[in-house]
């Protein structure tokens, strides 16, 4: 072996020792607390990038914090659809759901790629459980109220009983967002709106909602104009100036309506950056944008 391959070699073992030094107190701080990540967009499509995201939820649990994975599946649906000759239709951004469409979204949801994510879980080490919204009475849905999406639906009661069994227990619950209303009636939610609701409903340490984006930007077309830390008055001045707009609103208010009702710090962060979790969750820094109750936001 050359010198220069030896000192190669001493300086990774070097950065990898600071790194484990850094995360330390972190994961001090967050051992037994529970962290609800919303997987979706380039994380869930790239597999380089979901091996990584499948790493870090298995490291969370080893190192003793309770992730929760809630996720959608909206380019799969679109893939399906077509194959059976359904038209993919949206209004207002929300997917149009009729029966027929709510059929493919939940065989898709529940039945595929909720199960590929709890195979890669137990595949890397982890204990992985599978549901949607209607095991054990997890969420129950009403209409979202707008005419003519059909049976696209929003949260109405979250009973955490069986998230809490399933982590007191050591397993990572992967929850797709499918629910039923109190007659039985099948409906999409969106499924950042119910990892939210979870959050806030079990008084989550933390919301991480995995993107496509750097965070909450200044300047939408500029990633170094990121907004590492915002409080709940601040995230909702951004969204009525303007700074927030588009997609990122909804995100917006579901950290801060999760804040409000308890959870203790939401992260928007970039999920095409490998390990984002680890990142933003084990290091001084972070890599996306923390938003926090105002009360905290002078720690």
């Amino acid at each position: 072996m050359m010198v220069n391959d030896q000192e190669y070699i001493r300086q990774t073992e070097a950065t990898r020792v600071r790194v484990l030094s850094e995360a330390l107190p972190y994961i001090q701080q967050f051992a037994g607390r529970t962290v609800v990540v919303k997987y979706g967009g380039a994380a869930m499509k790239d597999s380089s990038l979901k091996d990584k995201v499948i790493r870090d939820i298995v490291f969370l649990s080893c190192v003793g914090l309770r992730p929760i994975v809630v996720h959608g599946g909206g380019p799969e649906i679109n893939s399906w659809l077509n194959k059976l000759g359904i038209e993919a239709q949206f209004k207002n951004g929300l997917r149009v759901t009729d029966a027929p469409t709510m059929d493919v979204v939940e065989m898709v949801l529940v039945g595929r790629v909720n199960k590929e994510i709890v195979s890669l879980i137990n595949q890397a080490g982890g204990t992985a459980v599978g549901m949607c919204g209607k095991d054990g009475n997890l969420i129950t849905a009403r209409p979202q109220g707008e005419e003519g999406i059909g049976f696209v639906g929003e949260v109405s009661n979250v009973d955490t009983k069986i998230l809490e069994t399933l982590v007191n227990n050591g397993y990572i619950p992967v929850v797709s967002s499918v629910a039923s209303d109190e007659k039985g009636q099948a409906y999409n939610i969106n499924a950042d709106t119910a990892a939210g609701e979870i959050a806030a409903a079990l008084g989550a340490e933390k919301l991480i909602l995995l993107t496509d984006t750097a965070g909450i930007l200044k300047d939408y077309k500029n990633p170094s104009t990121l907004i590492p830390k915002v409080d709940i008055q601040e995230a909702r001045k951004l969204i009525a100036d303007g700074t927030v707009a588009g997609g990122m609103i909804p995100k917006v208010n579901c950290c801060v309506r999760s804040l409000a009702q308890g959870v203790k710090a939401t992260h928007i962060i970039d999920g095409r950056i490998p390990h984002a979790l680890l990142l933003e969750i084990f290091t001084d820094g972070g890599i996306g944008t923390m938003m926090i109750g105002s009360q905290f936001m002078s720690q």
